[in-house]
């Protein structure tokens, strides 16, 4: 029988029959609810830990994890749970979660959303997963150790992450146990994940391949000042290369909006600025993915779909597109970017594919996005966001209210 390995809480292998018979069992202290304050106390514990300096220097991603998990956080977005009238709002259960190896992160909010909404859970780490995944793990492990004990011994009893290899065994097993699957990474793993059959009454929330871009306002861009420039250089540096552009809201196309000859200028004057945040931040394309971006550029041009290809440097390459309506959505490597100019946001709106999640913005109002949203009216696009904002993690996601997804409605009637 295969044996998992338990990461959090950090404890001996166990058989996926002894796992799903431990996080059945109702926990001491009696069973959590949505909101419960003891997840709560050890989440905030746990933020804490993720917010140390030397943690947030060396993997500022967690910082924004840690701001994200933060006690008045974790309040406001609780108290967006509608609980009027005669509904009641109970956990669903057992969770089970499949997040991808690509994005080492993704895997603690969706595990604390659903813990917060009172689950007992059972993560899946990817073997795969290193740095920014293994501080999350050592940090969630510190905190254990330093809550009350009666906190403590609830965490233990509800929530596991574990590492397994590729087991039909043990998938199916966690597949059938689970009142809710999460399932992260793209079509791919939507598709493997979806061969193992799930309780009648249970069912799958998804998050399959996406794709991002970003849009700037050339008229926007005039009216920056130097330090709003700079400041969207760096902003637009945090969503592409943290994850060296695999999450699915990092932007792969930029589309700069208004007249052709300032559109131009703007994006010059915008692309230096960037190479000068990679320069500063000091940041280092290995060879093999300096490499990939020539492959995958020269490729898009015998393809036709680019006209012209600027390299600065092994950290920056632009695209720059035939045909705007043509947009490559795949990944072509970190800080590689297909870049075109149209004349207005609607002109974006025959583009847009349902798989596209995300729009980074710069420059644009209120007013001018709102109408933007409007014409899409839900064909695609589930966030726009400024620059700097797309890898913020927010409890509604994908169009999904997660903590609304990690709980059900019981109605109550005299």
């Amino acid at each position: 029988m295969t044996s998992l390995t338990q990461r959090f809480p950090a404890a001996a292998p166990v058989s996926v029959t002894d796992l799903v018979d431990e996080l059945r069992a109702s926990p001491p202290g009696g069973r959590l609810r949505v909101g419960d304050p003891r997840i709560v106390e050890f989440v905030t514990k746990f933020a804490r830990k993720l917010l140390a300096p030397a943690t947030a220097r060396r993997f500022p991603e967690l910082a924004s994890l840690g701001f994200f998990l933060r006690k008045g956080e974790i309040a406001k977005a609780l108290s967006t749970l509608d609980t009027s009238g005669n509904a009641l709002r109970f956990p669903r259960g057992l969770v089970f979660h499949v997040p991808p190896a690509n994005v080492d992160t993704i895997f603690v909010y969706s595990w604390a959303l659903s813990a917060l909404a009172g689950n007992h859970n059972v993560v899946r780490v990817s073997s795969r997963s290193a740095g920014a995944a293994e501080a999350v793990l050592e940090a969630l492990n510190a905190a254990l150790s330093e809550v009350d004990p009666s906190v403590a011994d609830v965490i233990r009893a509800t929530q596991r992450m574990v590492t397994y290899d590729r087991s039909d065994e043990v998938s199916g097993a966690l597949s059938l146990a689970a009142d809710l699957r999460v399932i992260w990474g793209g079509d791919g793993s939507v598709a493997a994940l979806r061969r193992y059959p799930l309780a009648p009454h249970a069912r799958d929330l998804t998050f399959p391949d996406r794709s991002s871009f970003a849009v700037a306002s050339v008229a926007g861009w005039q009216r920056a000042a130097e330090e709003e420039r700079r400041a969207a250089a760096e902003g637009f540096y945090n969503d592409s290369y943290w994850f060296d552009q695999a999450a699915c809201s990092s932007p792969r196309a930029v589309f700069w909006v208004g007249e052709e000859a300032s559109a131009q200028a703007a994006g010059q004057e915008f692309r230096t600025l960037l190479a000068s945040v990679l320069e500063t931040k000091q940041h280092v394309t290995e060879p093999a993915m300096a490499v990939q971006k020539r492959v995958s550029a020269y490729g898009a041009a015998v393809d036709g779909l680019v006209k012209e290809i600027a390299f600065q440097g092994n950290g920056l390459a632009t695209l720059e597109l035939a045909d705007p309506a043509v947009l490559p959505r795949e990944w072509l490597g970190a800080g590689t970017f297909a870049n075109a100019r149209v004349s207005t946001l609607s002109d974006l709106v025959p583009i847009v594919l349902r798989k596209d999640q995300t729009v980074s913005q710069f420059g644009f109002t209120a007013e001018e996005l709102t109408a933007f949203a409007h014409e899409l009216a839900g064909r695609g696009v589930d966030r726009i966001v400024p620059f700097g904002s797309a890898l913020t993690f927010s409890a509604v996601w994908d169009g999904y209210d997660l903590l609304a997804e990690f709980s059900r409605l019981v109605t109550v009637q005299a």
